[in-house]
């Protein structure tokens, strides 16, 4: 009877909740690019990594790494000589676009968050990850794979949040959890709840979406083979750990991102590195929280090169917000709305290339959105909006449904691709 419940349970989540669509699908329907959005939850430090900034004369000291090196660069782009940056850069330069100065108009983590990576500073408005998997992958099992941090869908598609290679085994071969006998029982009460369903007078249709869901959700053929993609246990990545207690699972979530890509379930997905939010101990908390962050990308890149998919690959990496430029009673970093994005992709005429500029201080420059140069007088601050706007262009889905549903009205169209 516990098994029972369990499918029960897991049938339950297919309606209205975030969770598996499991429809039987052609997994390698999609031929397009992948994308993947990697948060940096806390809010970064872009003066220690692709918007380096030296120590002024006068000012607060705003970087101690300052003190005793000068910014280094990779092809065209600046970097600061900070935790890996300098192998990070060195190796990916070429298939870099770095956005600095990007205003995100708030200190809090709530609407930081909220604005880099739905473009909107208030809730409401998607994930950029959602309108992706909504518009080139609507019938695939697990179009949008989320692993934590900002994952709104606006109702305009599904998102699936797992962590566990095990559980996914399970859900993919469900038969195998249960007697011949419990599985009639349970296909019986399957059918029996979507007839019960059907019958209700006047559908909307979120619930006849909804209602089709569950429908499907004894189908899994569509996840078969990502299960069987995914790697034993002990072949899967592991956490690393780092000091005062910080970890990161950035590899493993890079992995079963990249085997869901190959096997086709999946076109879009939100990995996350948490914790750096460093209000003492910046330093030393952030050197390693910045190794794990283009660690964790590198082996993303290296990882989606063996299986055959890097030349499809799209990686946005972002953040909250920035920090201080100075550091506080306790050695850390506070809050500073100045941010940045990096963008990567292989093979494009528009990456090796540093746009958004800020001033010795970490404070933005107005941009022409047509020059991307610096414009005092007729130039506009950059806002998450505008890399959000830029980015459905580019990547087609400007004008898909779910782009209209949620539009950038009145916002500047700045050429970060050309």
């Amino acid at each position: 009877m516990r098994r029972r419940t369990l499918l029960k349970g897991l049938l339950a989540a297919a309606i209205g909740a975030p969770g598996f669509r499991l429809p039987l699908v052609n997994a390698a329907g999609h031929r397009g690019k992948l994308f993947v959005f990697v948060q940096a939850e806390g809010g970064w430090d872009p003066t220690s990594f692709c918007d380096p900034k030296t120590n002024t004369p006068g000012e607060p000291v705003i970087n101690h790494w300052a003190q005793y090196d000068d910014v280094h660069q990779a092809g065209n782009i600046p970097y600061a000589p900070f935790a890996n940056n300098a192998a990070f850069f060195n190796k990916y330069y070429p298939h870099m676009l770095v956005i600095n100065g990007v205003d995100a108009q708030t200190n809090s983590h709530t609407v930081g968050v909220v604005h880099n990576w739905s473009g909107r500073n208030s809730e409401g408005y998607p994930t950029l990850s959602a309108l992706l998997a909504a518009h080139y992958a609507p019938a695939l099992p697990i179009p949008y794979l989320s692993f934590g941090g900002f994952s709104a869908t606006s109702d305009i598609t599904r998102f699936t949040r797992i962590n566990n290679a095990g559980l996914l085994r399970d859900i993919a071969y469900p038969s195998d959890m249960f007697s011949d006998a419990d599985w009639a029982v349970l296909k019986r009460y399957r059918a029996e709840t979507a007839e019960r369903l059907a019958a209700t007078p006047n559908l909307l249709p979120g619930d006849e979406r909804h209602l089709d869901f569950y429908q499907s959700a004894f189908t899994t053929e569509g996840l078969k083979a990502y299960a069987d993609a995914i790697p034993p246990d002990d072949q899967l990545e592991d956490w690393e750990e780092g000091p005062n207690g910080f970890a990161s699972d950035l590899r493993h979530q890079a992995q079963l991102t990249v085997l869901a890509f190959k096997t086709g379930v999946a076109v879009s997905a939100d990995l996350i590195v948490g914790s750096f939010d460093t209000h003492d101990n910046h330093d030393e908390n952030h050197e390693w929280l910045m190794g794990a962050l283009t660690g964790g990308v590198d082996y993303l890149w290296e990882y989606a090169e063996a299986h055959g998919v890097a030349d499809r690959l799209v990686v946005v990496i972002g953040s909250d917000f920035g920090r201080t430029n100075y550091y506080n009673s306790q050695s850390g970093k506070d809050h500073w709305p100045i941010g940045s994005y990096v963008i990567m992709e292989k093979n494009q005429p528009w990456t090796n290339r540093v746009v958004g500029e800020t001033d010795e201080l970490h404070f933005a420059y107005r941009i022409d959105p047509r020059t991307l140069r610096r414009d005092d007088t007729n130039g506009t601050i950059i806002y998450p909006k505008h890399v959000h706007k830029a980015l459905r262009r580019y990547l087609g889905v400007e004008y898909s449904l779910g782009a209209l549903r949620f539009p950038f009205n009145n916002t500047e169209d700045f050429a970060f691709f050309g």
